[in-house]
């Protein structure tokens, strides 16, 4: 018994990694599509419909029912804090995009993981093994590699993704607590419900004319990023918080891939090698999960 119960763990945390990296690639494109959007509208007003979309589409799913359950959730708070913090990240990260290049916002952003780790040892009381701070390291080593964030300095910009890095970072922490105290379709509503209170007043004040393609672009932010947060949290009830943070490099891939075939732009030379260093980076969590299952 003892030996199912250790091989249903080890294919929850390899279901846990498969989840999340689909959720972070998703999360790329999400975040191409919205800075084709802030160059011509608010990221208040990208907040507001994108949380609408995703609240329509959790009551087709869930119908009156789910609502009813939500209202009666037993983290209401800290899915409060949470969206908070989310938000308030996403602000700076989509207002840092209007200034600089997929490829470079997300580089500065991957300050993230390495925070995430270091919080799950403070907060959650993981215990970390060394290979996962290797992969940890190894995945900053490459994002560094790729695209050398020390050119940028510290301007505004900048700073706002280091900000953003450090909030996204405890709401990730925030994450895993609440993905297994609660129903992740729960948490969908709960956090949208909130964006969308947050950022309606003031969408109403620094409103700016929509065109249509701009709808169909909205609604499309609103359907990648519900699927990816549904991802996500059914990635965090199956693994640790210090076993997915590395996985998050993979977007920087993801990046690299739509701000070519977007805006035509051309990779370096070393963002190739720091492409495999990430790769590596996420191979060495996800081969060290399948020998610890076969061990």
């Amino acid at each position: 018994m003892a030996d199912i119960a250790i091989l249903e763990t080890r294919e929850r945390v390899l279901a846990g990694i498969l989840f999340t990296g689909a959720a972070y690639f998703l999360f790329s494109t999400q975040d191409a599509s919205i800075k084709l959007l802030v160059a011509g509208m608010t990221v208040w007003q990208v907040m507001f419909f994108r949380s609408i979309t995703i609240l329509v589409g959790c009551a087709a799913i869930g119908g009156r029912r789910l609502f009813e359950d939500t209202v009666r959730s037993s983290v209401l708070l800290p899915m409060f804090l949470r969206s908070v913090l989310t938000l308030a990240a996403w602000i700076c990260f989509y207002n840092a995009a209007k200034s600089l290049q997929l490829a470079e916002l997300t580089t500065i952003y991957y300050a993230a993981p390495i925070i995430i780790t270091v919080l799950s040892v403070v907060m959650l009381g993981e215990k970390v093994p060394a290979v996962r701070w290797l992969a940890v390291f190894l995945g900053f080593a490459g994002v560094f590699v790729a695209c050398d964030p020390t050119r940028l300095g510290l301007s505004m910009p900048v700073l706002l993704v280091l900000a953003a890095a450090v909030l996204w970072a405890i709401a990730i922490i925030l994450m895993r607590k609440t993905s297994l105290a609660e129903r992740t379709m729960i948490q969908l509503v709960l956090s949208n419900a909130f964006f969308l209170a947050f950022s309606a007043v003031p969408t109403f004040f620094f409103w700016q004319a929509i065109t249509w393609d701009q709808m169909l672009l909205l609604a499309t932010v609103g359907g990648l990023g519900g699927i990816a947060q549904y991802l996500l949290f059914e990635g965090m009830k199956r693994a640790p918080v210090s076993i997915l943070a590395p996985l998050e490099y993979t977007s920087l891939i993801w990046s690299f891939a739509l701000g070519f075939a977007i805006w035509g732009d051309v990779p370096r030379p070393e963002v190739f090698i720091g492409a495999a260093i990430i790769v590596s980076a996420g191979l060495l969590i996800v081969g060290n999960e399948r020998f610890r299952k076969r061990a």
